[in-house]
């Protein structure tokens, strides 16, 4: 019963049967997330209480900041940490970093389950939902990072698609890259709606926005009320796996 959903009341009159060394039940979403250190905000990705369905977490120790150079020892690491998640009964992947994009496609082929590594996996179908003359903006965490071969990862290849705005001018967001262990949460989102506003500002045919890092949601309400745009993020890409991954009868009347 790898996608069976029990709807109650009473019980299945079947068999039922779990993979041997499967320890725990009931979550469908596994998440891979770097071993560092500042507070995980409710709306955060490394924040549990952000979904309203369990999730598991995978932490890949000793990996942090080099996900920014696309350090090729996190393949690996990821692969490793994506099997274990496979064996307690996930039936999805993702990451909590969209510098993870790095190794989408290694890693989707490499493991059993559907993988979503990065919230940039998006853009695509933002683009296409948007006048042929609208662009997708991306707040980043560092824009620097965001290379043509990670966007080609992610079935990005036209570049002129989108437009990026780096958080490498917000000092307090410099404390999560720096992994200090403590933020200022207000000052972040000042300092992100300032850069989301400012993007809007220089290139008004943005239609949409994403948010890169796992890091921002918490800010996406913000974000959208300065701006007047869709805001998409990992929540909305974690979301919507889910819902595809645990499909549930429709109940109603005719």
């Amino acid at each position: 019963m790898a996608y069976g959903y029990i709807e109650g009341p009473g019980q299945p009159d079947v068999r039922l049967s779990i993979p041997k060394g499967q320890a725990f039940a009931g979550i469908a979403i596994g998440i891979l997330v770097l071993d560092l250190w500042y507070p995980y905000l409710p709306g955060n990705v490394a924040n549990a209480s952000t979904f309203g369905f369990p999730v598991h977490y995978k932490v890949l120790k000793g990996m942090g900041a080099n996900i920014f150079r696309a350090d090729p020892s996190i393949l690996d690491a990821a692969v490793d940490a994506g099997k274990e998640l496979q064996q307690q009964g996930v039936r999805a992947i993702v990451g909590a970093c969209g510098y993870f994009a790095n190794y989408q496609q290694q890693v989707a082929a490499r493991l059993d389950v559907p993988v979503f590594l990065s919230s940039l996996l998006q853009i695509p179908v933002i683009k296409r939902s948007l006048k042929p003359d609208k662009r997708v903006g991306i707040l980043s965490a560092d824009s620097s990072a965001l290379t043509p071969a990670l966007f080609s990862q992610c079935g990005i290849t036209d570049l002129s698609d989108v437009v990026i705005a780096g958080a490498e001018d917000v000092p307090e967001f410099q404390n999560i890259l720096k992994c200090n262990g403590s933020i200022n949460s207000r000052r972040i989102e000042e300092g992100l709606v300032n850069v989301a506003t400012r993007l809007i500002k220089d290139s008004p045919n943005i239609g949409a926005i994403l948010l890169e890092c796992s890091d921002m949601p918490p800010y996406a309400w913000a974000i959208q009320n300065a701006t007047n745009l869709p805001v998409f993020d990992f929540v909305t890409l974690i979301n919507w796996v889910y819902g595809a991954m645990v499909r549930r009868p429709f109940a109603g009347f005719i």
